[in-house]
């Protein structure tokens, strides 16, 4: 409920395929994340492509006391930093305005967290989310679209474990001009991605 009372994200820019994570989904996937041993009070966590913080604030809330929030859009950010404050977790969560790409440097975590675009609007848009994860070298929790076929291949052919753990409908509010009814949803599929050993 807390999380569900979140500042919503703005979702202003299609391009970077912007959508709030509701808070059930966020909480039922933190609390899986949990459950496979991934999140101690001691790890330090990334939500990269943060938008309103949900997923990381979330985790703070459940005693992670290192948390960055990653997000390139600034209304975005402004969400965020709303939220942290709402939930009083500014002394363990960071916000950083931060484009994912070749530039970033996510070594010495221990957990990402991560539902990037997907690339249905700029294709392969999800592909620099993921060289930054392979180059983290850290376990990785993503969420994608649950008729993605390029998850498995593309990281293991870079020797990594996958395991395809979970799947749920998320729901697609109205809010860009091309959506032509004012409620939809599509089918999402959750995927620990551990590196190589």
């Amino acid at each position: 409920m807390l999380l569900s009372s979140l500042p919503p994200h703005p979702c202003g820019r299609l391009e970077l395929e912007q959508y709030s994570t509701p808070g059930d989904i966020a909480a039922s996937w933190l609390s899986q994340i949990a459950t496979f041993g991934d999140m101690t009070s001691d790890s330090k966590i990334v939500d990269l492509g943060a938008g309103n913080g949900v997923l990381g604030i979330g985790a703070a809330l459940m005693g992670i006391e290192q948390v960055l929030l990653i997000e390139l859009d600034e209304d975005a950010c402004n969400s965020a930093f709303q939220s942290i404050e709402q939930v009083g977790v500014s002394e363990n969560v960071e916000l950083m305005m931060q484009n994912v790409d070749e530039n970033l440097d996510l070594s010495g975590v221990d957990l990402i967290i991560s539902n990037p675009p997907w690339g249905t609007q700029v294709a392969k848009s999800d592909r620099t989310f993921f060289d930054v994860i392979i180059r983290s070298n850290s376990i990785c929790h993503l969420m994608h679209s649950a008729k993605a076929t390029h998850v498995e291949p593309y990281f293991e052919s870079k020797g990594w474990t996958v395991n395809r753990y979970w799947e749920t409908e998320f729901p697609l509010p109205a809010v860009y001009t091309h959506h032509s009814s004012s409620r939809g949803k599509t089918k999402v599929a959750f995927w620990r991605l551990k590196p190589p050993e």
